[in-house]
């Protein structure tokens, strides 16, 4: 008999918008919130009836997360209360990724039913439904100074919507297979997407043209997230081969490259401190399985740390260290 080929777990990561927190999702159902760089669990959440796909921490407030599941729902999280305070539950398929407007006030989610919806998070209410893929929606992200929505789909293609009528406005062509993940710029002038190909794409845009294409090699299983850094400079590409690539912005080149644990990589948190602070949290836990720490996995850890303030500060990244 031909054994099975182990099938790769993932754990979703979010970064606190003002504290050095971090969350993590996984398929065991539950959240949890770890402390960087030392570890500590300080506090975990159960509620969801499937795996949890995506996370968010609330970018305002901080003290609201949000969670999708493959159970067909959106909940969010009280910290201060410790509860779910609210559950979304009108999606009729798993749903793969759910964000927060930057005021705070909404939640986009995206499906596998090839759907996007607007919630009031006040109200709790569905505001918009917005149709058009005609496949599972993998991502949804809003575009920045905007009142604009952006979602990557199975269907190839990378859509933008307007939050108040539900209309697309504009449709990217030119991925050849599924599109797992997109990113912008800080002023959502360019957005970097990324496919089941392993192929990166730079779009500007303001003029609704493919810049330049990157292909992450025939290693990577399946390129799952692409990240530009605050400067432009960096794009950083996770896969699921447990590693993450830096290509430089202009000259496409391959700047360097970490390897991960052997599990699936997903970085879910804003460039610049995603390359680091994905390295720490995972080498710190093995998230959903265990607590203990090692004086290995500590030190790990502690050097990775140093590495990501490092990055911060200098805005550089050694990959000697």
């Amino acid at each position: 008999k031909k054994k099975k080929k182990k099938k790769k777990k993932k754990k979703l990561i979010a970064l606190h918008p003002t504290k050095d927190i971090v969350a993590t999702v996984s398929d065991d159902m539950s959240w949890k919130l770890w402390t960087v760089p030392n570890g500590e669990l300080l506090m975990s959440g159960e509620g969801h009836k499937d795996w949890i796909s995506d996370c968010q921490f609330h970018p305002v407030l901080g003290t609201f997360l949000v969670t999708a599941s493959g159970d067909k729902t959106v909940k969010l999280w009280d910290f201060a209360k410790s509860i779910c305070v609210a559950t979304y539950e009108e999606h009729t398929h798993a749903v793969w990724s759910a964000c927060f407007h930057h005021d705070g006030e909404f939640i986009a989610s995206s499906s596998m039913d090839h759907t996007c919806k607007l919630w009031d998070v006040n109200t709790g209410k569905c505001r918009q439904t917005y149709r058009g893929h005609v496949d599972s929606v993998n991502f949804v992200r809003f575009q920045p100074l905007t009142h604009n929505m952006c979602t990557a789909s199975s269907d190839k293609t990378v859509s933008f919507w307007d939050l108040k009528s539900g209309l697309c406005m504009q449709t990217l062509y030119g991925h050849h297979n599924s599109v797992n993940h997109l990113s912008f710029n800080a002023t959502g002038e360019f957005v970097v997407s990324c496919d089941a190909d392993g192929i990166i794409k730079m779009w500007d845009i303001r003029t609704i043209k493919e810049l330049y294409s990157i292909d992450t090699g025939k290693s990577t299983n399946f390129c799952s997230e692409s990240l530009l850094d605050k400067n432009e400079r960096r794009i950083i590409a996770a896969s699921d081969d447990g590693k993450i690539k830096v290509y430089e912005t202009y000259t496409q080149k391959l700047l360097g490259e970490l390897a991960s644990h052997e599990e699936a990589v997903s970085t879910r948190f804003k460039a610049p401190k995603t390359l680091i602070l994905e390295q720490v949290a995972r080498t710190v836990q093995d998230g959903h399985r265990t607590h203990k720490k090692t004086n290995s996995r500590e030190s790990n850890c502690s050097k990775l740390y140093h590495m990501y303030k490092q990055y911060i500060e200098a805005d550089e990244i050694n990959f000697e260290n």
